[in-house]
């Protein structure tokens, strides 16, 4: 990590009135406990009055707030606000589903989960502020290679410190972490080093030029595999972007690194700067870089700019994508957007032993999954003859009381009847789920006593993927008579308990295949 020179005080104002302009509106006085709700305009500057956080004010949310809440306690929630109280700009927003609770600046603000209108704020100053909630995880990939030059390359410093200053980084706002794509990729910093503006800027003023190859697809791996890990930094539940600047062309490819990055639910950008011309064409390695490289081929991902001379118009527009929650469609990936139900077969030939591995089997594939109120779900049925529903998909919002209460489910013991087991799963675990996303995996070990594929066909067409994972005694032909298409890929068999575990990478992979090619 670069060591950090003092800045010239005059040199970061310049920097900062140059991208945040100046604001000329009177502020309209409200009270602390003044809502949201109770305001007209789309966008108005209020006034807090002083010691606002000696009254008792209700916030819901984090970054973006239920109108419902207190204006000014979310304003010092937001930290625009201080004690001396003073002028805010609101921005009105429509309502949405799960305001996220937080604690910063004293205040504590709740969580809910749907209200009919929000709202936003940004301090009076930030004149050029982006009106939207933005709370991602960005990791910003400059090229740092021969292509790009000293020059251009202090150009494009310039160009990703207006972009910071305008997205009002802090600790509940967006982390912004920094990697150079040369020959070798190199961490400059990571997303939580530098949470306040202007120990941001300072950092991006010392970057030093590298030079070399333009290996980005090297930079992109690097960056994919473990930028975003919760050990360095990353925030669970906060969509994870990457910002990739190349100047030019790459060197290498770009194939593998970006998969890696869509799978892992990071959504790349790709920022082009000074296009090859018609006479360099022959030189580039790969033509189509641009659209393999990003989240998605859809054109809001890709977003070209001719020169390094003409970067400031385009720092708001390429933030409003940066930030745009519903545009970012690589966010969602299998892991945290599956409900998977595990239905248990309990019958005598099972064992209490065996039992338990069973439990450690589903255990293992839960253990894969971001499971949250929010994100991927589990939920439970075991059967011998009847059935019973250990725990529904929305009882458990983490990861681990969900695989304690897996681990807990005491062994019933009694007959087999796999089809009525099916239809009583489709019916009682998923009726509140949409299609696309259910995941049903069935574990058994022997012979079923009713029919299995009138029930399996129907949860087919409910949208339901069935996983058959048999053990000793089940038949292949139940076993496929129950599995989604493609047959082979969707059914598992061994003669031992022991060997469940070896299927627990088999089954994870399976799901997120589905995953993937259905949404």
């Amino acid at each position: 990590m670069p060591q950090l020179s003092v800045l010239p005080l005059t040199g970061l104002l310049f920097l900062l009135s140059s991208v945040l302009g100046s604001e000329v509106s009177v502020p309209y006085p409200v009270t602390c406990t003044t809502r949201g709700a109770d305001l007209t305009q789309d966008t108005v500057v209020v006034l807090c009055p002083p010691q606002c956080t000696q009254w008792r004010m209700s916030v819901f949310g984090t970054g973006v707030y239920a109108a419902v809440s207190s204006i000014c306690g979310a304003a010092v929630h937001r930290g625009i606000l201080g004690p001396a109280g003073g002028p805010v700009r609101v921005h009105r927003l429509q309502g949405r589903h799960n305001y996220i609770s937080s604690y910063a600046h004293g205040i504590h603000s709740q969580a809910l989960s749907h209200w009919t209108a929000s709202f936003s704020l940004t301090s009076r100053w930030s004149h050029f502020d982006v009106d939207t909630d933005c709370q991602m995880d960005i990791a910003m990939v400059i090229d740092s290679s021969s292509n790009i030059g000293q020059r251009r390359f202090n150009l494009q410093k310039n160009f990703i410190a207006k972009l910071a200053a305008m997205l009002r980084v802090g600790p509940i706002g967006p982390h912004i972490g920094l990697i150079q794509a040369s020959d070798s990729p190199r961490t400059e910093f990571l997303l939580t080093n530098y949470t306040q503006p202007k120990e941001l800027l300072f950092a991006i003023k010392e970057l030093a030029y590298l030079g070399g190859d333009s290996n980005t697809g090297k930079a992109i791996m690097h960056t994919a595999e473990t930028f975003f890990s919760q050990e360095n930094g990353g925030r669970r539940g906060h969509p994870r972007v990457m910002m990739v600047l190349i100047d030019g062309w790459p060197s290498d490819d770009l194939d593998q690194a970006a998969m890696l990055a869509r799978e892992s639910g990071i959504n790349v950008f790709l920022v082009s700067v000074a296009k090859p011309a018609p006479e360099e064409l022959s030189m580039v390695r790969d033509k189509d870089f641009m659209k393999k490289a990003v989240c998605k081929d859809n054109g809001f991902f890709s977003y070209p700019i001719p020169s390094w001379f003409s970067t400031t118009k385009h720092i708001r527009p390429l933030i409003q994508r940066l930030c745009s929650l519903d545009g970012l469609l690589c966010s969602k990936t299998c892991y945290n957007s599956v409900n998977i139900g595990f239905l248990i077969d309990g019958s005598s030939s099972v064992g209490d032993g065996n039992f338990q591995l069973v439990l450690e089997f589903l255990a293992g594939i839960a253990r894969s999954f971001e499971i949250s109120d929010v994100g991927a779900h589990i939920g439970a049925v075991q059967f011998t003859y009847e059935q019973r529903l250990e725990f529904g998909l929305s009882d458990y919002s983490n990861k681990d009381d969900a695989i304690n209460a897996l681990r807990r489910i005491s062994y019933m013991s009694g007959g087999t009847s796999t089809g009525s087991a099916i239809s009583y799963t489709t019916q009682n675990l998923f009726r509140r789920t949409g299609p696309g996303r259910n995941f049903l995996i069935v574990v058994t070990d022997g012979q079923s006593y009713d029919d299995v594929r009138g029930p399996a066909m129907a949860a087919h067409k409910q949208g339901i993927t069935i996983f058959s994972v048999g053990v000793a005694w089940a038949p292949l032909d139940d076993l496929k008579a129950m599995s989604s298409e493609p047959k082979d890929s969707h059914t598992f068999f061994t003669r031992e308990f022991s060997g469940l575990s070896e299927f627990v990478p088999l089954v994870v992979r399976g799901i997120c295949k589905d995953f993937t090619e259905n949404n």
